[in-house]
């Protein structure tokens, strides 16, 4: 329900505009001096003020300029003395609107909808520039993370490349992102391809565009990823998994800086920056045989490993801050305290989807905790099936299934797995950015245990 807050002085005034305003259906409250109207907005959720200009203890002006520094909360400045001089003061000191005693009633409900439907579109635009901000922060200031932030500084003003390794939901992309914000090439565009989402057989097409006709589904000429990053940066997230064919090719297109469409014949010159990132052991995939050494080598000139959340947990109280701020801003609520016990029940998890995992459990903190977030809330909603275990009501009966049948613990977690994401998926219709989501893992690697399990939608 809209709340409205209404500061004046006067007993018959506040009555009035409570009666007013309730009949509309808005909740009202209402206090008789400045200073408890502030108080009132340093602690509860106010959609819009209603101040008079003339009051004890604060006058409204005063009021509605503390408030600034409070709130974005919309105020409708109110007097009996009214002047063209004091409704242009109040404008200028931000207030929506200004309206004379006695108050009209059908031009008081036309402002109030006004100043609140501004209100709305005030928050919203403000929550889109934050979701929609070009390079969000790299927050900590953990050892690693500094040193993270340092090799930024020295690397991103020269044209070297970039091999970027961490686990899955570490923050691999975001350091990608700054490596090209500081660059000489953030006026261009930053290309951006996820190699684990793609299949093996059209990634070629990918990268580096194929001719109409070059297959039979090409009906027409495409532009791949590195023209398409001409004179800017191309980052190719989990390169680990790009085919040995495609991973010869980008070779050639790193030594040569050229490249040839699928299907083409005429080489055609790029002038890009490449950035990798992966969270497979690529020394060891040179040795499966699954990834080019010479490749690795152009690759890596500068190296940075991305440290996994359980590294650095001394960043967590921070994290948690900050994406506690950013989902209360996105659901448009009073943004919820996080108790030190609840900090340091956070820093005690496992954390094995990194800070994707923060962030979804922060989220759901908020919309199943009360007005803070506590220790009991992270016990409780961090892993809802642990509690489960604790309390006794997990079936252990063993009888009915044939463990047996597994050779190692390996065979058995893939099966496992494999029955998990097949349910997740099922449950959601097949929507793979909603349960990967949902599963706190990135889309790309859900598509690869898709592949790698064969699953299909029934």
């Amino acid at each position: 329900m809209t709340t409205v807050l209404v500061i004046d002085d006067e007993r018959p005034i506040r009555s009035t505009l409570r009666d007013i305003l309730e009949y509309e259906e808005y909740k009202v409250i209402d206090v008789d001096n400045g200073l408890d109207g502030l108080e009132i907005l340093k602690k509860e959720k106010i959609d819009l003020v209603l101040c008079d200009i003339k009051m004890n203890k604060m006058d409204g002006m005063e009021v509605l300029t503390a408030a600034q520094q409070l709130t974005d909360t919309p105020f409708i400045m109110i007097s009996g003395h009214g002047t063209i001089e004091t409704a242009i003061e109040s404008a200028k000191k931000g207030a929506y609107d200004f309206l004379e005693k006695p108050l009209d009633l059908n031009r008081l409900l036309i402002t109030v909808r006004n100043a609140l439907e501004r209100g709305s579109l005030v928050k919203e635009t403000k929550v889109l520039k934050k979701k929609f901000t070009r390079t969000k922060e790299i927050l900590g200031n953990s050892l690693g993370i500094e040193q993270i932030k340092e090799t930024i500084e020295r690397v991103a003003p020269t044209e070297a490349r970039v091999l970027i390794t961490g686990a899955n939901g570490s923050g691999k992309e975001l350091v990608a992102r700054w490596l090209h914000e500081k660059s000489n090439r953030s006026s261009s565009p930053l290309i951006e391809v996820n190699c684990a989402a793609i299949p093996s057989e059209l990634i070629e097409s990918e990268l580096f565009g194929h001719e109409k006709g070059s297959f039979t589904s090409a009906v027409k000429q495409r532009i791949g990823k590195f023209e398409q990053a001409n004179q800017g940066t191309l980052f190719l997230d989990e390169i680990g998994d790009m085919s040995l064919s495609a991973q010869a090719k980008v070779l050639r297109a790193l030594q040569e800086n050229k490249i040839t469409r699928v299907g083409g014949e005429k080489e055609l010159d790029v002038n890009v920056r490449v950035i990798a990132a992966t969270n497979k052991d690529l020394l060891k995939e040179i040795e499966l045989g699954n990834f080019r050494m010479d490749l690795y080598h152009r690759l890596s000139v500068i190296l940075i490993h991305v440290p996994s959340l359980i590294e650095r947990i001394d960043d967590i109280p921070l994290l948690a801050k900050t994406f506690c701020e950013e989902v209360c801003a996105e659901y448009n609520i009073k943004v919820k305290e996080i108790t030190p016990d609840a900090t340091k029940a956070l820093q005690a998890l496992p954390w094995t989807g990194n800070i994707r995992e923060l962030r979804n459990l922060i989220e759901r903190l908020i919309i199943l905790s009360d007005q803070k977030i506590t220790e009991k809330d992270v016990i409780a909603f961090a892993n809802p099936r642990a509690e489960i275990v604790k309390s006794g009501n997990m079936d252990t009966d063993y009888e009915g299934f044939d463990y047996d049948k597994f050779e190692s613990f390996q065979d058995f977690k893939d099966f496992a797995e494999c029955k998990f994401i097949k349910y997740k998926l099922d449950k959601n219709s097949w929507n793979v950015s909603k349960t990967a989501d949902e599963i706190g893992i990135q889309r790309s690697h859900l598509y690869s245990k898709i592949d790698k399990f064969g699953l299909k939608r029934d």
